[in-house]
């Protein structure tokens, strides 16, 4: 990850709702979560929600597939990683580290974007 995708994606983090939203859609796995659950969840409206998950995503930190009349969105965990991996590169002073990285597709957990990877 390059330093400009890093900051994009500190500064969509660095807003209380996004943070929230973000860490429920990593807890919720690969499968992901529709937008009205994620709403009524964390008590945000329609409209900030949209807001806040458009931040999320132009950051790539989220994605979504639409089921039916539904926006269904998910972590974008190559991203997550890709951030964690960035901010831990210089750990220990160079010391091998491995950082723990999340990959729910080694759960079994897939979705439509994992599929075609």
């Amino acid at each position: 990850m390059d330093k400009e995708r890093a900051v994009a994606a500190l500064a969509a983090l660095a807003q209380e709702n996004r943070l929230e939203v973000f860490r429920l859609l990593v807890q919720a796995g690969a499968a992901g979560i529709p937008a009205g659950r994620i709403a009524e969840t964390l008590g945000l409206p329609p409209a900030t929600l949209s807001f806040h998950l458009t931040q999320l995503r132009h950051a790539g930190l989220v994605t979504f597939r639409r089921e039916g009349r539904s926006l269904i969105y998910a972590a974008q965990y190559p991203t997550m990683n890709a951030l964690l991996a960035y901010l831990t590169e210089n750990c220990c002073v160079g010391a091998p580290f491995a950082p723990p990285f999340c990959d729910p597709a080694a759960l079994g957990q897939t979705t439509p974007e994992t599929e075609r990877i």
